[in-house]
């Protein structure tokens, strides 16, 4: 018989939601996804207790949410996780890339027959068997509406299928204190910069994780190279124009492991010296805490991330995406939330040729992007209330 975990003063009418999450910490949006759901299940839920069943939180992800969450419970060893099974009434299978832990939602349906639901993922494969659990969810969230669609073509039935703004729309995690020194330590006074970030077609976890180049991961770097300079030298010109014709500096930021190195080597090596004297290079990699805590001082974002410009509007602050091909269709959730004019694809020239005078124009007037950031804002904050609120209703005792 497994033992049970409960607490002596826990209210045994509360429900209990068992969060699977936290899939990697090399990419502080992957990080990200975690801390924004915590937020929103403790802000609409909460008499609810949580307990986060991650896949890893490594890198000191797990001390930025203990300490940003004192009340989050955790299931991190196999006895732990047998408790979780026990002691939850509902599995909440967290926002991500994909289906991520379809083995473990498989293993939870199988061994407790107790409720789950999927919560703001994007679709774009469906087998036999994530088939058979999206149809018998309570509810399944979509981050985009391609996604959305996708399930619906293919015939899932799940009850309640809808969009949910991806859960890194919800993260409020701050490291204050280090922000506003790396800040001072780099001359950026806040409201007078902007941020850009790097990226490379794939992401070379090769690199990352120190291991040996597979004949896929070969495939994927001569992609990379093929379209290095492609992707960047709109991002160079943008950083040249916004230094010369305002005020506005530029911090070149990662949001992986990876793109520190990127961010030198196309972003700041290349340009003209009189630019470069606005620029700063970030070094280090941080955590979702800093990184937010920077954002929220900067007067707004631009480059071929996601997930920066996600909690960038989270927190009120503007934020252009600038995807391409070999990323999934998680980028069209900005004209989702009605920011279709700040989303631009580089496979597409005429998208091109509109980034630097759309980037221009953000610095030029900060208060007017500040608005538009805040109206999509609101759509965000709606349809969390209305999502959580179907939560709620499917935990209900």
């Amino acid at each position: 018989m497994i033992a049970s975990s409960l607490r002596a003063d826990d209210d045994k009418t509360a429900p209990r939601i068992l969060l699977k999450s936290s899939w990697q910490t090399v990419n502080i949006g992957d990080i990200g996804h975690t801390p924004g759901v915590i937020r929103l299940l403790h802000e609409h839920l909460p008499n609810a207790i949580v307990t986060l069943w991650p896949n890893n939180i490594g890198n000191c992800v797990e001390e930025m949410l203990r300490k940003n969450f004192p009340k989050l419970r955790f299931a991190l060893t196999p006895d732990e996780q047998k408790k979780a099974f026990a002691d939850n009434d509902f599995l909440l299978h967290g926002s991500g890339p994909s289906l991520v832990a379809q083995k473990y939602v498989l293993k939870w349906k199988k061994e407790t027959g107790k409720p789950y639901g999927i919560y703001a993922i994007t679709l774009g494969a469906l087998d036999a068997e994530s088939k058979d659990i999206f149809d018998n969810a309570r509810f399944v969230f979509f981050r985009d509406s391609l996604s959305l669609k996708y399930a619906k073509d293919h015939g899932v039935t799940c009850p309640v299928m809808e969009f949910a703004p991806d859960g890194a729309f919800g993260v409020n995690v701050r490291n204050d204190d280090a922000a506003i020194a790396f800040l001072k330590a780099s001359n950026l006074e806040e409201g007078k910069f902007l941020c850009v970030i790097p990226r490379l077609r794939f992401t070379p976890y090769w690199k990352i994780h120190h291991k040996a180049m597979t004949a896929t991961d070969d495939t994927k770097h001569a992609r990379n190279e093929k379209m290095k300079e492609h992707d960047h030298a709109p991002l160079r010109e943008a950083i040249s124009a916004v230094t010369r014709q305002t005020e506005m500096k530029v911090l070149i930021c990662p949001e992986d492991q990876s793109q520190m190195e990127i961010g030198k080597a196309m972003l700041f090596d290349p340009l003209p010296d009189d630019v470069k004297k606005k620029v700063v290079w970030r070094e280090k990699y941080w955590l979702t805490d800093e990184a937010v805590s920077t954002y929220v001082r900067s007067a707004g974002l631009f480059g071929l991330e996601m997930h920066s410009p996600i909690m960038c509007i989270g927190n009120g602050i503007p934020a252009i995406v600038c995807r391409f091909a070999e990323q999934t269709t998680k980028g069209l959730m900005w004209r989702d939330i009605g920011l279709g004019d700040w989303l631009f694809d580089m496979d597409v020239p005429e998208d091109v040729t509109k980034i630097t005078q759309t980037v221009l124009s953000l610095a030029q007037d900060p208060a007017g992007a500040k608005a538009k950031a805040a109206k999509a804002r609101e759509f965000v904050q709606q349809r969390q209330r209305e999502t959580m609120a179907v939560l709620a209703k499917n935990v209900a005792k």
